[in-house]
């Protein structure tokens, strides 16, 4: 599949069409077909509806839900052609009559399920808040996905209290750091952070992990157990599933607690029942996005938590990357050595002669820079 997302596709692949007759137009990534790379394409400005808000979005947050959609492998399956996308920030074009909640003008993210990852979006007035004064667009982009299941996983699921040890899994990614952010910062957790190499190790302490385990050298189970000893961990936040989440598991102290994330591993672990006994611990999910519909007082509750507490200065969100949109610049790779080709996991022979350079990439090489684990903190698409 990262072979497909990785080709080096010449410039005129991102067509853009515009409508017979249409006036002012906006640019939107589009997938036209899953498991295939997305097309750049100007669209036409829907009318909106009373309740709704169009949004001038400024930057698009990439999430691994985002690719799970365009491959057609999410819970969520939107009729071809869509725009993907959930979490956007921006400045509020128009209104529709009967929203009250905004303003035109007013800086705003919002949650909008698909159709964020364009230069215009629109979405219902309730699944949009108001951007704090001391906020950036940029921060704000960044806090919906991430530090909203973060919130969710540690107050609300978990319910963490000062001084609790906290394991977190992928801690150098998106919701991994905004983990380490709220457990620290905000709950006065102590944080022991999980990663797959000494780089992302590195960074997560660097964020405010007080430990950190790397489980590509060593068992987790065995690794943690060096720091707290048979005591264990109080709350564990799994974002990897298979093996990981087994160890973690069993990491967990008296009365411990394991929120399953995700399952950025590839593999969903089957939980031994007997290990929940013996302990007394708890297995739990979080799905953020399904408190939109089954508690959205709860949903709304992460995200007004969350610009608080950015707006106080007590989390401060990781931007790993910026990618733009559609622009893009290519440079032979005559320097990098087949190691360090390796260890960026390139995976096919496009890829081994090419590499991007830091600045204008397009949208596709956001989502293989996820897809490849490159990614640390959040990765957010430049609408402007």
């Amino acid at each position: 599949m990262a072979a497909a997302w990785g080709r080096c596709f010449p410039r005129a692949w991102l067509y853009r069409r515009a409508r017979q007759g249409s006036g002012r137009l906006y640019r939107a990534a589009i997938c036209t077909e899953l498991k295939q790379p997305l097309a750049v394409e100007e669209v036409d400005p829907c009318p909106i509806r009373s309740h709704e808000v169009r949004v001038d979005v400024h930057f698009c947050g990439v999430n691994f839900a985002d690719i799970l959609v365009c491959r057609g492998q999410y819970q969520d399956r939107p009729c071809l052609p869509f725009t993907p996308g959930m979490e956007f920030s921006g400045t509020v074009l128009d209104i529709g009559t009967d929203v009250s909640t905004v303003k035109e003008g007013d800086r705003v993210i919002g949650v909008s399920g698909f159709y964020g990852m364009a230069e215009e979006c629109i979405t219902h007035q309730k699944t949009l808040w108001k951007i704090p004064e001391r906020v950036s667009f940029q921060e704000a982009a960044a806090l919906p996905v991430s530090y909203g299941t973060a919130i969710l996983a540690l107050e609300h699921r978990a319910r963490t209290q000062p001084g609790e040890t906290v394991l977190v899994t992928a801690a150098a990614g998106a919701t991994g750091l905004a983990v380490i952010d709220v457990a620290t910062n905000v709950l006065q957790a102590k944080v022991i952070a999980a990663a797959g190499s000494e780089a992302k190790c590195k960074l997560a302490v660097q964020r405010g992990a007080q430990f950190s385990v790397n489980y590509s050298q060593s068992g987790l189970k065995e690794a943690v157990g060096k720091l707290v000893g048979s005591v264990g961990v109080n709350v564990v936040i799994d974002t990897v599933g298979g093996d990981v989440f087994l160890e973690a598991l069993r990491s967990l102290a008296w009365e411990g607690r394991i929120v399953v994330v995700g399952f950025a591993g590839g593999t969903i672990a089957s939980v031994p029942a007997n290990l929940l006994l013996l302990k007394n611990v708890s297995a739990m999910g979080v799905y953020w996005g399904r408190y939109k519909e089954k508690n959205f007082s709860v949903f709304s509750k992460s995200l007004s938590s969350a610009l608080q507490y950015c707006q106080q200065g007590r989390i401060q969100p990781h931007i790993g990357a910026v990618f733009k949109l559609e622009e893009s610049e290519l440079a032979i790779c005559e320097t990098e050595s087949p190691e360090a080709m390796k260890e960026l996991n390139f995976e096919n022979s496009c890829l081994h002669h090419w590499h991007l350079k830091q600045k204008g990439f397009m949208v596709n090489d956001a989502f293989l820079h996820v897809m490849q684990r490159r990614s640390t903190g959040k990765v957010l698409i430049a609408l402007k």
